[in-house]
């Protein structure tokens, strides 16, 4: 995590799997680890046809990502539950992050392309995974902020629905930061106004019975593979709710400013109401 990342007053919940924990985190770890490996290996091989004759273009590839993001949620015992209609229109994305089971929640759905901070491209596992499933990896470098919206203008023309998570970081699930701005700006280019939709989502997890509210979260310092462990071997699970709301035209809004406003606002109320609605 970078020195972005948000950090909660109170240290992370204690790990204890006990026995019990630890035969779960076999029996769904070992299965879940074969399924998303050879679900890569297939990924691999067909885009090695793919990219040759489709360049840019995946067909048939993110079907793949799909269906093995979705039988994740069945291996683990996480319940998925989605509402709202998905976008058609060219565009964007946008959603709050809580944790790395956002990668598969949001896949499982919608046919998307992640946008991420260039470090992740390095982390282990999750990066190889993020490269190999079309990632756009972004740096903090204003200087290379034309060249990375000229990148973002090819992938949406090309049709592809790239997923921005625009508070910049991770967090306990309970909360929604502000939107980052920087991102929209991209949005509002010449090439992209007058054709470009932003889709809000509302990400919202559902902890265990019986198990602190930010039970899924991911967050600061807080290392991947004892989040993984604790996650596979809950003796229960909960559930992962996404909300899809009403793509929004870029040109409806005066700038990139107001557009952030607005997906802002209308994730954190839906988050809000769907955490109280449990």
């Amino acid at each position: 995590m970078s020195d972005a990342s948000w950090h909660s007053e109170d240290a992370p919940d204690p790990i204890n799997l006990g026995v019990c924990g630890w035969l779960l985190v076999f029996l769904r770890g070992l299965p879940l680890a074969v399924f998303v490996f050879s679900g890569l290996i297939v990924l691999l091989i067909l885009r090695m046809i793919e990219r040759p004759l489709y360049g840019v273009h995946r067909p048939v590839t993110p079907f793949i990502t799909q269906f093995v993001c979705r039988n994740a949620f069945r291996i683990l015992g996480i319940s998925y539950l989605t509402t709202g209609e998905l976008m058609t229109q060219r565009g964007a994305v946008v959603a709050n992050h809580s944790s790395w089971l956002d990668i598969f929640a949001l896949n499982a759905r919608k046919r998307i392309y992640f946008v991420s901070k260039a470090e992740v491209a390095k982390w282990p596992g999750i990066g190889w995974l993020a490269r190999a499933t079309g990632t756009v990896f972004i740096e903090r470098d204003r200087k290379k902020a034309r060249e990375q919206t000229l990148l973002f203008q090819e992938r949406l023309t090309a049709g592809h629905k790239l997923l921005f998570f625009p508070e910049g970081t991770s967090t306990d699930g309970l909360r929604i930061l502000p939107f980052k701005t920087t991102l929209f700006a991209a949005f509002f280019t010449e090439d992209l106004r007058d054709f470009m939709y932003v889709q809000p989502v509302s990400v919202v997890y559902h902890a265990p019975k019986g198990e602190p509210d930010r039970f899924y979260g991911w967050w600061g310092d807080m290392d991947f593979a004892p989040h993984l462990l604790k996650t596979l071997g809950a003796r229960r699970q909960g559930g992962v709710e996404l909300i899809y709301h009403s793509p929004a035209k870029v040109s409806d809004f005066e700038n990139r400013k107001a557009l952030a406003a607005y997906c802002e606002d209308t994730v954190r109320q839906a988050h809000s109401i769907a955490r109280l609605e449990k």
